[in-house]
């Protein structure tokens, strides 16, 4: 890594081993010298510190979205390349990518399904399903936590909470794999190809779907969402595709991260006892499983001393910002009882914080109790290591001793 303070700009390859492996040496060294930078591997600015993060995630002059206000004419930009023209249509269409006022009718239609005391319900079918898992594991000695425990629960609970087939969950893991590949570090043409064939393969599956389920009863998410296509204007229905595919692949992905990045914390911190939810937010800042989130300036600005220009972009490093020393004394120690712990980054916050925050919380506040309870002599079998997938962040396996 090179850092110049002149220029402030930063040389560093995402994909660096090292840095996948553990980002947080780098982001302090980062944050100390130049918190506000240019990254020249992504080519546009980014922001290191809990204060300019938190700060521009609620700033309205930033947004996810920008040919809402902007044509690709007047930003500069080059067609769409043809081969991306149905992942990006797809997309078009994403709660994660909008802004007002369609952002708001869209939330609005999933929103209340999420809110923590509609969610509260689930818990004691999420601790069945911990149980049921953690019994599948009891006549092992040896167990790869990731795929026996951390990926099964956030895909069961999303699948039935929308109203899918839990057995397509393998299929819903491919699919959402090679689509959240678009925005990783490794990017090349293969898995640009490989996340337009399964954005056509899930959004036909979903059609058929929807197709079958139109006109029939149920109080799932999804059934809900076909209702509100019937209310003319509402939801249109590749909207409603879109909108269901995002609910289970958003529904997991990080999710499954944050398990797995915290059973890991939890053994090689020695905190494994009474788990609560000080313990989940501080999983959550000391090993966000979402390192960077981008916004779009929607004007000419000036902004903390850099001159932007409309359509610009600028990185949001939640990873480092929940290392802060400012923010957080002690970083990189885990403290389940720090006081602020729950004012990390990464559900974001504003407009677009997180609509599934409270689900993943009550996900990992009953599925790490059970799992600590079970099997108390748990113990890492090997050094995990982390998948080359930034900015996503999370383990390629998990591998423990049970007993």
């Amino acid at each position: 890594m090179k850092i110049n303070t002149n220029t402030r700009s930063v040389d560093l390859d995402p994909r660096d081993t090292q840095f996948v492996q553990d980002p947080y040496p780098a982001y302090h060294a980062i944050r100390a010298q130049t918190p506000v930078f240019k990254w020249e591997q992504y080519g546009h600015w980014c922001c290191a510190s809990y204060a300019d993060v938190n700060g521009l995630l609620r700033d309205r002059r930033f947004g996810r979205q920008i040919l809402h206000v902007a044509t690709r004419e007047e930003l500069g930009w080059p067609e769409t390349p043809g081969h991306l023209k149905p992942f990006y249509a797809f997309e078009q269409h994403s709660l994660l990518e909008l802004e007002p006022p369609v952002h708001t009718r869209l939330r609005g239609l999933v929103s209340r399904a999420f809110l923590s005391r509609q969610v509260e319900r689930l818990r004691p079918e999420i601790a069945n399903l911990c149980n049921r898992l953690a019994d599948k594991l009891e006549g092992a000695s040896e167990a790869d936590l990731l795929s026996a425990y951390a990926i099964p629960i956030p895909v069961g609970v999303i699948c039935d909470l929308l109203g899918a087939p839990v057995g397509m969950g393998d299929q819903f893991l491919a699919w959402s794999h090679d689509m959240v590949a678009m925005y990783q570090a490794r990017r090349d043409r293969a898995i640009e190809d490989k996340a337009v064939a399964a954005t056509l393969a899930f959004s036909s599956w979903m059609r058929d779907l929807i197709r079958e389920r139109r006109g029939k009863g149920g109080d799932s998410l999804l059934m809900e969402l076909i209702r509100a296509e019937s209310e003319q204007g509402r939801l249109s229905e590749d909207e409603l595709v879109t909108t269901a595919i995002l609910m289970l692949n958003a529904g997991h992905e990080a999710t499954v991260h944050a398990l797995g990045n915290g059973i890991k914390a939890l053994i090689e911190q020695g905190a494994r006892d009474d788990i609560g939810e000080g313990h989940v937010e501080e999983i959550m800042r000391f090993d966000a499983p979402l390192h960077m989130f981008t916004r779009y300036a929607l004007e000419d600005l000036e902004w903390n001393g850099l001159t932007l220009r409309k359509g610009e972009v600028v990185g949001l490093l939640l990873g480092a910002v929940n290392r802060d020393p400012e923010r957080f004394p002690e970083p990189d120690r885990f403290i389940a009882s720090r006081a602020n712990a729950s004012s990390n980054v990464s559900f974001g916050a504003g407009i677009h914080f997180c609509i599934g925050a409270p689900l993943a919380r009550l996900e990992m506040e009953v599925a790490l109790p059970i799992l600590f309870q079970r099997f108390p002599k748990l113990r890492l079998a090997a050094t995990p290591a982390y998948r080359d997938a930034y900015h996503f962040h999370g383990l390629e396996r998990l591998d423990v001793t049970l007993r």
